[in-house]
């Protein structure tokens, strides 16, 4: 006869680990922006580089009883198995995953080798999962740093028929969604007809219930990826990252008519997806300005939505062209005035098309500037002059207080 024996189970160190923590913890190492590294390093995080991450956010953190991390920090061994199960466990629950063509498999399973086994660097992925935690961790900071905040819809001072009453009711016009006042429609009936059975209801006695309008809003936002976002000790753009995630979830939970698009510019300009946010690093060099306002532009174009606005956030000087026949011109010495003046026209094509260009410049030089105030005076947009430590919560104040606008 067959017997089982049951044994208390025994939680192991990196099974009681709050993964959420470290995951935030981590935060700024999973956006590293090449912040630090030379050009040909910047690439997927591989294991090696993970487990030193993670032994580095359990000292600076104390994710940790301090007795259990000497022990780990006295026995190596233990110490590597620790960082290698902390691994497999986050590729478990989602928060990784392996290059495609590297398989994991948990070597606890007695099904292979697994993450640890000595072979080929393993190299490492954020997964959709990770990204909308991280955005979501950003945007739970921001808001925290600016105090209480409620969140909704875009509300204006304009009244529109809807699903949920918060207005008086109006007399019914063509169009209007059928949220019908039923007591007002029928007493406007018995008012013109009399208490009868049946009562003959007819169309101008119906009654609509009106709800606040909320318009929705198109934004892209326009990240300066040139190198100077991490020169001189200070990486400006694992912040302006961040930022863009927080937005991108609040927009998603908070705002869901509202469409968000990321235009990265240097020598040239591309849209990225959200999703792939986390994966972007810095360079090329130069500051490609105009292409990226004409980018912006075609996306917005293809956008049907109430208000539309470019949220630029950038640390130089338009240094960058591109010519008709496709070829970059660059000039990094000073401000180019040919330069200067086709990025300038694309700002009024902006303004011409009713494209809100708000700029959260990271830089003080005095000729920037004049040259974004020049940007913020030709489209009535509004020019921030900001940190990496506060621009998130100019980017979200911001956003936030576009919710009360009037729309004709």
């Amino acid at each position: 006869m067959r017997f089982t024996r049951y044994h208390k189970y025994t939680p192991s160190l990196w099974d009681d680990l709050n993964l959420e923590d470290l995951v935030g913890e981590l935060s700024d190492y999973l956006l590293q922006s090449g912040f630090g590294q030379e050009q040909g390093e910047w690439d997927e995080s591989d294991q090696q580089s993970l487990h030193d991450a993670i032994l580095d956010a359990l000292l600076r953190r104390g994710l940790l009883s301090d007795e259990d991390l000497q022990r780990l920090l006295d026995d190596q061994g233990a110490l590597d198995q620790f960082l290698q199960k902390t691994v497999e466990r986050m590729v478990r629950e989602g928060y990784l995953r392996a290059q495609e063509g590297q398989s994991f498999e948990d070597p606890t399973e007695g099904r292979g080798a697994g993450i640890g086994a000595k072979g080929p660097p393993v190299k490492f992925e954020l997964t959709e999962k990770t990204v909308d935690f991280l955005g979501y961790k950003a945007l739970r900071d921001l808001l925290g740093s600016l105090g209480k905040s409620s969140f909704g819809r875009h509300d204006t001072r304009d009244l529109a028929t809807g699903v949920e009453a918060s207005g008086p009711s109006k007399s019914y016009e063509f169009g209007d969604t059928m949220n019908l006042d039923v007591s007002g429609t029928l007493l406007n009936a018995i008012a013109r007809e009399g208490m009868k059975v049946p009562l003959d209801v007819d169309y101008k006695d119906l009654l609509v219930r009106q709800t606040e309008y909320q318009s929705s809003c198109a934004t892209v936002v326009m990240l300066d990826c040139s190198h100077s976002m991490i020169l001189y000790g200070e990486d400006r753009f694992t912040p302006a990252k961040k930022v863009a995630l927080a937005l991108s979830h609040l927009i998603r939970t908070q705002y869901p008519g509202d469409s968000l698009h990321l235009v990265l510019f240097h020598d040239s300009a591309e849209e990225v997806p959200i999703s792939q946010l986390a994966r972007v690093r810095v360079g090329p060099y130069y500051t490609n300005t105009r292409e990226g306002l004409r980018l912006a532009q075609r996306i917005l174009q293809r956008q049907r939505k109430d208000m539309k606005q470019i949220v630029m956030v950038t640390d130089g000087k338009p240094s960058a062209l591109t010519e008709a026949d496709g070829r970059i011109y660059r000039n990094p010495f000073g401000l180019d005035p040919r330069v200067v003046a086709l990025t300038l026209k694309e700002v009024a094509n902006c303004r011409r098309q009713g494209i809100l260009v708000n700029t959260f410049m990271l830089a003080r030089d005095r000729d920037l500037v004049a040259f974004v105030k020049k940007v913020s005076e030709m489209c009535q947009g509004k020019a921030y002059f900001t940190t990496p430590y506060s621009l998130g919560q100019y980017v979200l104040l911001d956003y936030l207080n576009k919710k009360v606008r009037t729309v004709h």
